[in-house]
């Protein structure tokens, strides 16, 4: 299988196991890893997931050797499925965080600016080299958008060299920088935090997002006081509202 799953406690470990192919996506690869996300949202037990590459990098980008001698329908098809990917890490409700090493090239790029958090370390090399190639990437510029900004994205999708992580933390698809060797570490360390918040109230930040893209300020805010509402009846809610009574 391309995608191991590793369990431990509330967060999923999926790593893209294709390391002689430096963990390229081909169709079966996303699609495995997408059904692995429903998956892991539909578990109770699952808090987090985090996503990482087996071998000396996190991902090289789509498959071209998938892609070779296809016709340009067929290869927007194909594209088409690792789009899907993306949006799953985006429709699903718990968090998930990149753990890049080694490289992100091209559709690693973009699957990793599409999780909720990115863990690089400096001397990682972040590269979208489509353009260069020459076509416009099928997928992912959304998220780099999102993340940079449209005249940094316009940018990067120009780029002719690769940066390294350091360049990509001040650019902001990074989020955070580890030591080199420490980014699993680091992005476990990151997701045992957020397994730890109460699981109706770190379930809803990314409902929320979704649901409300496009509304005015106020019916954002009477959205999110409904589930405030809501919320404040659960156990964890009860419990700080008790501390917090007690001392009165």
């Amino acid at each position: 299988m391309p995608i191991q799953r590793i369990t431990t406690k509330s967060v999923f470990q999926l790593l893209i196991d294709r390391p002689t192919r430096r963990n390229a996506i081909d169709s079966e690869t996303a699609n495995e890893l997408a059904e692995q996300l429903r998956q892991a949202n539909a578990d109770p037990n699952c808090a987090v997931v985090v996503i990482a590459g087996v071998g000396p990098c996190f991902c090289a980008g789509s498959d071209l050797k998938e892609l070779a001698g296809q016709q340009p329908s067929r290869l927007a098809e194909v594209e088409r499925v690792k789009a899907a990917l993306a949006r799953t890490i985006q429709d699903i409700d718990v968090p998930v965080i990149a753990a890049v090493h080694g490289y992100a090239l091209g559709g690693g790029c973009s699957l990793a600016t599409a999780c909720d958090l990115v863990v690089s370390d400096a001397q990682t090399f972040w590269h979208m080299p489509e353009v260069l190639n020459g076509w416009l990437p099928p997928w992912g510029i959304q998220p780099l958008i999102d993340r940079c900004g449209p005249v940094r994205a316009r940018h990067l999708l120009w780029a002719r060299e690769r940066i390294n992580g350091a360049a990509a933390h001040e650019l902001g698809l990074v989020d955070r920088l580890s030591e080199p060797g420490r980014v699993l570490e680091v992005a476990l360390q990151q997701a045992n935090d957020w397994a730890a918040l109460p699981a109706i109230a770190r379930r809803s930040v990314k409902p929320y997002l979704r649901t409300t893209r496009g509304f005015s300020p106020r019916d954002a805010d009477a959205y999110a006081s409904d589930q405030f509402e809501a919320h404040c009846a659960s156990a964890a809610a009860q419990n700080t509202l008790k501390r917090f009574g007690a001392k009165s």
